[in-house]
């Protein structure tokens, strides 16, 4: 198997992925290398949809819900005949 570093990492990313990898119960290396991993197999030619995204980021599953502004005209029409 291939090995990689990883130089100029910021320490604050580093300390995330370890706080994220001890929360899923496997190490730091394996975490990584989780990751690397499906980021290679994914289909970079394939564009992603914007409500997938948005179902990804948001949504019932993640307890995100946003509250939109209603909707309206602020301004008056413009009288292109005057």
């Amino acid at each position: 198997m291939a090995s990689i570093t990883i130089r100029d990492l910021p320490d604050k990313t580093k300390e995330l992925l370890r706080m994220r990898a001890a929360k899923a119960g496997v190490s730091l290396e394996a975490y990584v290398r989780h990751i690397l991993q499906k980021a290679s197999l994914a289909n970079e030619f394939t564009s992603a949809d914007i409500a997938q995204i948005a179902e990804k980021y948001f949504g019932p599953k993640h307890e995100v819900t946003l509250d939109l502004p209603k909707r309206g005209t602020k301004r008056q029409a413009v009288d292109f005949d005057a």
